[in-house]
């Protein structure tokens, strides 16, 4: 019988996520990646394309070494050390994006201040990950999963309100939202207020990781690394093969791999587009952040209703056609059109409208990726292992998880526009459902 973890080993495991939420909210998606964007380069479109490249370059990287990492989480000795390993490689390349200064001779060290924190925030998660079967009986690992994917959402509204609270100001002012200029005397003149959100990312881990450290267990594994390694890399050779003989697992990686990557890319330049193209403040973007939270919570607890109900096909490919929908709803979106109709340059129906498409990324990113997983089951259930199903899902989200970002670092160096450099990603969504279309009549097919 599976010894019992106490209860502030599980609370220090949730806390993790809670703690390392910030980096993706602010960093990644809301605050910083705008900045960089906007505020670093001659024109916008310049900073989108390098904004590309440094996160798809940096995911190559992750995609390169994630499965024998995995191994090493698997099988091998005890985590704790590997997480603090990659925690202060985190907690190092944070601190390094405070560098981001307007007019800055070089932005070398920022670049790989960068890669080094996505890196680091990365693989820290792979370890910490590889813990939870330890920490839980087998029925109890989704329950734990969930509280924990659930407080760390919880975490990036929090971090949102600090920001708008405390750090960004409001449009047209010098105050933020509860009436006081930025903490510690930023300049937002410098671009101080986002470029402390990497400083703060870095503080609010270091405070909240602490338990983890602290409370939650580690169970060292026998096996050496090399040894792991091999299992792994024989464990993929046969993985490779039972794929083969389903055409309709293969054809729904695939799928899972290009609609994960589109909504990377929403994720990840969806800030970067409406501050370039319609010019919002990390103000309105933070408004924004909570916002399209709010809703991923909401779309995620609907999709999983429909699930339980409908089963999670129906959920998924609605969720992949709307993100399909609103991508090409938002390449029409500017200053003076909407829909491809013109607006008055004083308008706010441009704003509305990327807000309300900002609810339905949200909202449908929430719900495909929750059922996602339930399809994963519905699919492999007597062709694969359940454990090694989902280790091949997460690899594939992995290994692909480049494309989208360097597509829109591509598309946008050779056209210099942000609209047109976002389109790689109706490709993403689009070319995703048919495979996913094809694997379910292939299933039927074969059942």
């Amino acid at each position: 019988m599976q010894e019992k973890t106490s209860r502030k080993g599980i609370w220090g495991w949730m806390l993790f996520d809670w703690a390392g939420q910030p980096f993706h909210t602010l960093v990644i998606t809301f605050i910083f990646a705008p900045y960089f964007a906007a505020e670093l380069f001659a024109d916008e479109a310049t900073g989108q394309s390098v904004w590309g490249f440094l996160v798809g370059g940096a995911g190559i990287l992750v995609a390169l070494s994630a499965p024998f990492l995995g191994a090493a989480a698997d099988k091998t000795g005890p985590r704790k050390p590997w997480v603090f390993g990659f925690s202060a490689l985190f907690v190092v390349g944070c601190f390094g994006l405070w560098g981001a200064a307007p007019g800055s001779e070089s932005l070398l060290w920022v670049y790989i201040s960068f890669v080094a924190a996505f890196i680091g925030a990365e693989y820290m998660i792979i370890f910490t990950n590889a813990m939870l079967p330890d920490l839980v009986e087998r029925k109890e690992v989704g329950r734990l999963s969930g509280y924990g994917w659930a407080l760390g959402y919880v975490g990036g509204v929090v971090i949102l309100f600090f920001m708008l609270a405390f750090v960004s100001t409001a449009p047209g002012k010098e105050t933020t939202l509860i009436g006081i200029a930025p903490i510690m005397g930023l300049d937002p003149a410098l671009g101080e207020p986002a470029r402390a959100s990497g400083p703060i990312s870095a503080v609010w881990f270091i405070i909240f990781a602490i338990p983890f450290f602290l409370f939650t267990p580690d169970k060292p594994k026998p096996t050496k690394l090399r040894q792991a390694i091999n299992h792994e890399v024989g464990g993929l050779r046969e993985s490779w093969v039972t794929l083969k003989k389903f055409p309709q697992l293969w054809m729904f990686f695939l799928s899972s791999m290009l609609y994960r990557d589109g909504l990377v890319v929403l994720y990840a330049f969806g800030a970067i587009y409406a501050k370039g193209v319609l010019g919002w403040s990390s103000f309105e973007l933070g408004i924004f952040g909570i916002s399209a939270a709010i809703a991923g919570a909401l779309g995620a607890w609907l999709g999983g209703w429909v699930d339980g109900r409908r089963g999670p096909m129906p959920v998924v490919q609605f969720s992949i056609f709307s993100l399909l929908a609103v991508s090409i709803a938002v390449l029409t979106i500017t200053k003076t059109s909407v829909l491809g109709l013109s607006v008055a340059e004083t308008s706010a129906l441009p704003n509305i409208a990327f807000f309300i498409c900002g609810g339905v990324i949200g909202a449908a990113g929430g719900a495909m990726q929750a059922s996602s997983r339930t399809l994963v089951v519905q699919f492999v259930e007597g062709k694969l292992p359940m454990t090694e199903a989902f280790g091949i899902y997460a690899m594939a989200g992995k290994a692909t998880a480049f494309i989208g970002p360097i597509s829109v670092g591509i598309v946008t160096a050779l056209t210099g526009s942000q609209r047109a450099g976002i389109s790689p990603v109706v490709a993403l969504f689009l070319i995703g459902l048919v495979l996913l279309v094809l694997a379910k009549k292939r299933e039927r097919a074969t059942s």
